[in-house]
């Protein structure tokens, strides 16, 4: 029975059992009813579940294939994806006399939501292939959309405006990219997605942090299997290097590709110029620019600590 506090006439009515009030019901959310503990009496039949509703929709009823009831609503899109499609029927009433299907097979979904729906796809895989966490993905399509919606870059295939957008959000979250990742990733071009950088830039009016050294170190010693020493090494050469002015003009991708380099030709852990270039993306060529600057003062830029293995009087001259 439902019953109200005689202190507050206002307050909500509460389902107690008539002999027990005090009681606290347990409920029976298979059965949809609730109980009193202390003498069984069925107080409610009519309990809601505000889970989550699952259902099979596999035809064998052997496997199991929880599947959510309908999509998640998707607040980037207009009305949040809340449409609905009906499907063809094969009855008798699915059809007019003249044999034209009643209910035709579409969905509410405009011409615009469509194309940001395909471009969000194409964000999550290159960001799924290149191991990027679910709050850049968010921060690109965001971008994306107001790219698309100011329609500033009219012209431009999206394709080419979701890697560049890709590319700003990794360097706006502090886990910058390279331009060859991205392209790796994707069907286009570097020029093609420099452009759209640039564009988009101007177009939303913001900026993102120069690129240095120590955003690529961790990631590039890491995927070149090197001790924690050596990462720590090619850190410090590398900050050391542009302190003093040594590499003007050079990328912070080269720098750190000949600082790493140096560290490792110090170190036991030995690595040759194309392995490093390979991960880095940078020529070999380029490597040994960078290496030839920083060479002549090598034993200014090493940190106090570091373990060689190999003198800095016996260090490769390139």
């Amino acid at each position: 029975m439902a019953s109200t506090s005689r202190g507050d006439v206002l307050a909500l009515p509460r389902v107690t059992c008539r002999n027990h009030p005090d009681a606290i019901l347990v409920e029976d959310y298979r059965a949809g009813d609730m109980i009193c503990p202390e003498c069984g009496l069925v107080v409610g039949d009519r309990v809601i579940d505000v889970g989550s509703e699952w259902r099979t929709f596999s035809n064998e009823k052997a496997l199991k294939d929880p599947s959510r009831v309908g999509d998640a609503q998707n607040p980037l899109l207009n009305g949040g994806d809340l449409t609905t499609m009906i499907s063809k029927g094969t009855g008798a009433a699915s059809f007019d006399e003249f044999g034209n299907s009643k209910y035709q097979n579409r969905r509410t979904m405009s011409s615009s939501d469509r194309a940001m729906l395909n471009a969000f796809k194409e964000i999550s895989t290159m960001a799924d292939r290149i191991n990027l966490p679910r709050n850049i993905i968010d921060r690109t399509n965001n971008l994306f959309k107001q790219v698309y919606e100011q329609k500033s870059l009219k012209g431009r295939a999206n394709d080419a405006i979701a890697s560049a957008c890709l590319y700003i959000a990794c360097r706006q979250e502090g886990v910058p990219r390279t331009f060859k990742e991205i392209c790796a990733v994707s069907r286009i071009s570097k020029k093609e997605i420099g452009r759209c950088f640039k564009l988009i830039l101007k177009a939303l009016e913001t900026s993102v942090d120069l690129i240095t050294t120590g955003d690529f170190m961790s990631r590039f010693c890491s995927n070149l299997g090197l001790p924690k020493q050596v990462q720590m090494a090619a850190t410090f050469i590398a900050r050391k290097a542009v302190e003093l002015d040594l590499v003007p003009g050079r990328s912070p991708i080269s720098v750190a590709a000949a600082a790493i380099y140096m560290a490792s030709q110090a170190s036991a852990e030995k690595k040759t110029q194309k392995e490093i270039g390979d991960i880095a993306g940078v020529a070999d060529v380029t490597i040994r620019q960078s290496y030839r600057l920083i060479y002549p003062r090598a034993a200014e830029l090493f940190p106090p600590d570091f373990k060689f293995d190999t003198p800095v009087d016996k260090l490769p001259q390139l």
